[in-house]
């Protein structure tokens, strides 16, 4: 049976609202108040889940990357995730994470995973709002050698991340966002 993305699309939205969504009275990381609060990782941590974004995910992602990942630990169940289904379906991604601060034993640095120099790779996350954490991937992917070509996120609450990444010469695409979770964008 073959599933329109706006069918899939939906499904992630329902299983978002279902999982990762609440509403009250939140205070963000930033110190903002608001009125709702989402943690896509439980929608990207269930199998489920994980199924619908990387479904919606591998039609965006171009056929000539090769890496995908980002800043621990937002990036991290979306990059792995991605990656393992894309294997199921006979395309090499590997995955990797960015550190917030680097290790000085074992592997040295702010990398864990297989990012090499010369690599296409997408920079991921779960929710951005003010945009900074794939900003701060790109940085270090830049850093490494690697050629960020995108920045991927499940949820866009803030509206300020695609800016940023043009700014950048980087295409962004969001799954979701505010607006279509009938929100609206709380940037920076």
């Amino acid at each position: 049976m073959v599933v329109s993305d706006a069918t899939t699309k939906q499904q992630l939205i329902d299983h978002l609202f279902r999982y990762s969504v609440r509403t009250g009275d939140f205070t963000l990381k930033s110190g903002k108040k608001s009125s709702w609060f989402i943690d896509s990782k439980q929608t990207a941590c269930r199998p489920d889940g994980l199924l619908l974004l990387a479904d919606l995910a591998l039609d965006l992602i171009p056929a000539d990357v090769t890496a995908i990942g980002g800043l621990t630990v937002g990036a991290d169940p979306v990059a792995y995730g991605i990656a393992a289904i894309a294997a199921t379906r006979g395309r090499s991604l590997r995955s990797f994470t960015i550190r917030k601060e680097a290790k000085d034993h074992g592997v040295a640095g702010r990398l864990a995973g297989p990012l090499e120099p010369g690599d296409k790779c997408v920079i991921t996350d779960d929710t951005v709002t003010r945009g900074t954490s794939p900003m701060e991937a790109v940085h270090v992917a830049r850093e490494l050698g690697a050629e960020p070509v995108m920045v991927l996120v499940v949820v866009d609450r803030g509206g300020t991340c695609q800016a940023m990444a043009e700014a950048e010469g980087l295409e962004f695409r969001a799954l979701v966002t505010a607006p279509e979770l009938g929100f609206p964008y709380e940037g920076a």
